[in-house]
């Protein structure tokens, strides 16, 4: 008897090698107690989980220049969400480099200690936000879904899957989740000369859009709050510049001769931006060290 159970025991242990070797991993656990920011990963053979972000940008909103109004409203409306209180979905859109991720970062390092948590998903992966929400639905933090540099092609699939999870699901949306997305443009699906052609009249004279454009339209519409961003002027840029000098550790006179260079490195690069800014500031401190 005790030589048969051996046996069988070995070809037991055996037969679930082989089905073990067949089944996807189990998901790593979430590792909650790491920090305030995550980012969503997808694995080929396995399902995917939360990875906690082990160096996050300790950039602040007092480092963010000449955006006041947008920096006010979204600030309110963290704090708003922070505390309970109803708040909306943001989209930031506008010019590049004028700090629409660089905001939504601030107000992480600003509101974490409030409780406030933040995950970042590609746009691949925004067919999963679902599954997203129903972790952290029973969890006691506030969550930031964060989607940068958003935009869509014709027939994407997350295009629709992040129209249901801002409004449209049967399911209402979790109370400690918002969405928070970036994008260079305000309609997010490209938009062509034909789908004018959709639009009619009515003998008032009434202009009505078509099918065509409603549908690329409606998903920034789901956004309560809009923030739009314009390119700097030139005293902003060099104003921006300065502030970044300053906090790398240059002097009133290295800031005021930098001046004519930073304006030069702008019409280099055909942008007085503030990531122009903040590149420049590098560069010229750098070299200066």
């Amino acid at each position: 008897m005790s030589a048969a159970l051996e046996q069988f025991l070995a070809r037991a242990e055996a037969l679930l090698a082989r089905v073990e070797a067949i089944l996807p991993p189990a998901a790593p656990r979430t590792e909650w107690d790491r920090g305030f920011a995550f980012r969503w990963r997808k694995r080929a053979n396995g399902p995917s989980y939360l990875q906690a972000v082990a160096h996050v940008s300790h950039i602040a909103l007092d480092d963010l220049q000449h955006i006041g109004p947008q920096k006010e409203q979204i600030e309110q409306n963290t704090r708003q969400f922070v505390s309970g209180k109803p708040a909306n979905n943001v989209l930031l859109t506008g010019a590049r480099g004028t700090g629409k991720s660089s905001l939504i970062k601030a107000c992480l390092n600003q509101f974490a200690k409030d409780g406030l948590r933040l995950i970042e998903v590609d746009k691949s992966d925004l067919a999963e936000l679902p599954d997203i929400v129903d972790l952290v639905a029973e969890r006691t933090e506030r969550f930031i879904i964060f989607c940068d540099d958003l935009s869509f092609e014709e027939g994407e699939s997350g295009y629709k899957a992040l129209k249901v999870a801002l409004d449209g699901s049967i399911s209402a949306q979790s109370d400690n989740v918002l969405i928070y997305a970036t994008s260079n443009r305000r309609h997010l699906l490209p938009e062509r000369m034909s789908d004018n052609m959709s639009y009619k009249h009515d003998e008032d004279g009434d202009l009505h859009p078509g099918e065509t454009v409603e549908e690329k339209i409606s998903l920034s519409e789901r956004f309560g709050l809009w923030l739009t961003f314009y390119p700097f002027k030139q005293d902003d840029y060099l104003a921006i510049v300065g502030h970044w000098l300053s906090s790398l550790g240059c002097s009133e006179q290295q800031i005021a001769d930098a001046r004519g260079d930073a304006l030069r490195w702008a019409l280099q690069r055909g942008s007085r931006s503030g990531r122009v800014a903040w590149q420049f500031a590098k560069d010229y401190a750098g070299k200066l060290a």
